[in-house]
């Protein structure tokens, strides 16, 4: 009876590093919609990253970030979002315009200062 015991223990404690592991809590993810190509965004996105980082979050340390982009093919502005929804992101991050795009799946209106990230370079001026 004894050793039952004792193998039954030795089980359940090796269960213990498994079950502790699946409780941590999950990284943030961000969804990061945007209308153009990656690469034509990288001054914006660095500006976002460096806005992130200065709130204390840092990409693939404490917070995910999922980048989709239209390149410039508005019709897909919509299944793009969806995706982001499926994903179960934290919140999505949308560029000037694209709300009313996925409305109406017309492209964005143009606008001099695109978005948020121009307002968080500006203050480090």
């Amino acid at each position: 009876m004894r050793r039952r015991q004792f193998i039954a223990g030795l089980g359940s404690a090796a269960a213990w590093p498994v079950v502790a592991r699946a409780q941590q809590p999950t990284m943030p993810v961000i969804g990061l919609l945007m209308t153009t190509s990656h690469e034509a965004n990288l001054g914006r996105l660095a500006a976002f990253r460096e806005g992130l980082n200065r709130t204390g979050y840092v990409e693939m340390r404490n917070v995910a970030i999922e980048y989709r982009s239209a390149d410039g093919q508005y019709e897909r502005l919509p299944t793009l979002a969806a995706e982001l929804v499926r994903r179960h992101v934290n919140v999505i991050v949308a560029g000037p315009g694209i709300p009313a795009a996925l409305r109406q799946n017309q492209p964005p209106p143009r606008s001099r200062s695109s978005s948020r990230v121009d307002s968080i370079r500006s203050r480090r001026d």
